[in-house]
């Protein structure tokens, strides 16, 4: 098994602090990087939503999921205020965060960004974060700008390839080229969790046969079963889409957790049947 870059936090002190996943491989690059994936413990949120529940759109109360954004951010030595997040759809929009959309959408819906699942800046001191119960997050570094960038990927997200229209959204904001990106897949749910039927097996084969993997790749994202079903591996149909969107394969990191087995560390909308909590993905670079 491939080395874990989410690396749940060692200096969490008490069951009062955040439970968190940081993406250690990226840290080392520049201090002033922060970058990884929230937990379900630590929080103040109630059952079912308990207790680090990150999402305001979940039925949970308003109050308790701020308390919780602002330890997220205090536990990673961040201001609130600098918090950012969008609306998401299950799109493949991407919206570019200025400086003046700092802190968009921290503390109300309605203030979000809005209909788009993936998130980008250049600018430090803004932190980008997106929510997910089993949905890919997905991460974006370009190490010689500073650009950064989060992409939410359910199955829909990832037929409509978000993770391609996010390689070629900085490339033409920032002038990234994607061979110096650095990428990320992080915590979500795995094939041994997540079978799937009808629809989704049609429009995943045809991602797939526009991709021309081979066939052992091909095999590796969606597993044919006997009885009309589909084993699915969204993580890794997202990492070929990356590589075809000229993405090293050596500069992609990714996870070895799945929320849908994990549920004693992760919310899994899957598995809990629907009403869970969500956690959240986050990166930025500080001011100097």
């Amino acid at each position: 098994m491939r080395q874990e870059p989410f690396v749940q936090n060692e200096s969490r002190q008490s069951a009062k602090e955040p439970s968190l996943f940081l993406l250690s491989p990226w840290l080392s690059r520049d201090s002033r990087l922060t970058a990884g994936f929230s937990g379900r413990e630590g929080g103040v949120s109630s059952a079912p939503w308990d207790s680090l529940n990150i999402g305001l759109h979940v039925g949970d109360a308003a109050d308790a999921v701020i308390a919780n954004r602002k330890r997220l951010t205090d536990k990673i030595g961040w201001p609130f205020e600098a918090w950012t997040c969008a609306e998401q759809v299950h799109g493949n929009r991407v919206a570019q965060i200025t400086a003046d959309e700092r802190g968009r959408g921290r503390e109300a819906l309605s203030d979000a960004i809005n209909d788009c699942d993936a998130i980008m800046t250049n600018v430090p001191g803004v932190l980008l974060a997106s929510f997910y119960a089993d949905c890919v997050p997905l991460y974006f570094y370009a190490p010689s700008s500073g650009a950064v960038a989060l992409a939410h990927a359910g199955w829909r997200g990832t037929v409509k390839k978000i993770a391609e229209e996010t390689v070629q959204a900085m490339k033409q904001a920032y002038g990234t080229e994607p061979e110096e990106l650095l990428a990320a897949i992080g915590p979500s749910i795995g094939s041994c969790c997540y079978e799937v039927d009808g629809a989704v097996i049609t429009e995943v084969d045809r991602v797939l046969s526009e991709l021309r993997l081979e066939e052992a790749d091909k095999n590796a994202c969606m597993r044919l079963k006997s009885n009309g079903k589909a084993d699915l591996n969204l993580k890794e149909i997202n990492r070929q889409i990356m590589i075809k969107a000229g993405i090293l394969p050596s500069r992609i990191e990714l996870t070895n957790w799945c929320t849908g087995c994990r549920t004693d560390l992760f919310f899994s909308h899957r598995t809990e049947g629907g009403r869970t909590g969500r956690m959240a993905s986050w990166i930025g670079i500080r001011e100097r």
